[in-house]
C-alpha cells in the first residue's frame, strides 16, 4: 500500500477504534462480538468474539459486508494470528426453530464469549443486548461499521459460517449454498420449491414458501 494510502488507512483505523481507545490507553484489552446468519433460510447462526491487543490496528479491518472473499480470508488469518483470544459460538437451524432466532443469536454470543477461554471486563456487541455473559456489555447499533473490535469479530464469524455453508454445498448441491450461503436468493427459493428442504433448512423460516418435505 502506498505511503499516502497507509496514512489514510491508519487515520481510518484510529477513528474506527474510538470505542476501544480509552481502555487501550489504560493497557486494558476488550472484546468485540458480532454474529452472522440471522437472516438465512438455512444453516446455523454463528457468533464470534475477538480480543485484540491494545493498539493492534490491522490494515483493512472493516465491516465484513464491505470486504471481498479474498480479503476476508486474509484478514481472518491475520486477526487470528494477532488476537489474544478468539471464540466462536454455533447454534444450529434446529435450535433456531425451537427457540426463535433472537434467543438463538443470544445463545451463540454467550457460547462465543465462553469459547474465548479468557475473561475481559468489557465487551462491545453489535446491536444485541441482555447477553448471559459475565462482562460489561456495550451494545453499538451498526457496530460492525463503527467499532474496530466488532468489525474484527464480524470477519471471523463470516469466514467461519461461509466456510461451513460451502461444505454443505457439497452435500446438498441443488441449493447453491456455495453462492448464497443459505440466504433466500431467487435461485435458492426456486430450488426449495422444486426439491423441498434439506436437513439444514430452518423450517420456521421457510413455512411461508409452502415447500414439501
Amino acid at each position: 500500500m502506498p505511503k499516502l494510502d497507509r496514512e489514510a488507512e491508519h487515520r481510518r483505523l484510529i477513528a474506527l477504534s474510538e470505542y476501544e481507545r480509552p481502555f487501550w490507553n489504560s493497557g486494558i484489552a476488550v472484546a468485540g462480538m458480532d454474529e452472522v446468519g440471522r437472516g438465512p433460510l438455512a444453516g446455523p447462526v454463528v457468533a464470534a468474539a475477538v480480543v485484540l491487543p491494545p493498539e493492534c490496528l490491522i490494515e483493512g479491518v472493516n465491516d465484513s459486508k464491505k470486504l471481498s472473499k479474498k480479503k476476508l480470508a486474509e484478514l481472518d488469518r491475520e486477526i487470528r494470528e494477532n488476537a489474544l483470544a478468539v471464540g466462536l459460538g454455533w447454534v444450529s437451524e434446529k435450535v433456531i426453530d425451537e427457540i426463535n432466532i433472537l434467543r438463538a443469536t443470544k445463545r451463540a454470543f454467550a457460547e462465543a464469549y465462553k469459547d474465548l477461554g479468557i475473561g475481559v471486563g468489557t465487551v462491545f456487541v453489535d446491536a444485541v443486548t441482555g447477553l448471559d455473559i459475565d462482562a460489561e456489555q456495550r451494545s453499538i447499533i451498526h457496530g460492525d461499521a463503527l467499532c474496530y473490535s466488532i468489525a474484527a469479530a464480524s470477519i471471523v464469524a463470516k469466514v467461519a459460517r461461509d466456510s461451513f455453508m460451502i461444505e454443505m454445498a457439497e452435500k446438498y448441491p441443488q441449493y447453491g449454498f456455495e453462492k448464497n450461503v443459505g440466504y433466500g436468493t431467487k435461485q435458492h427459493i426456486e430450488a426449495l420449491k422444486e426439491f423441498g428442504p434439506c436437513e439444514i433448512h430452518r423450517r420456521s423460516f421457510i413455512k411461508n414458501f409452502k415447500v414439501g418435505e
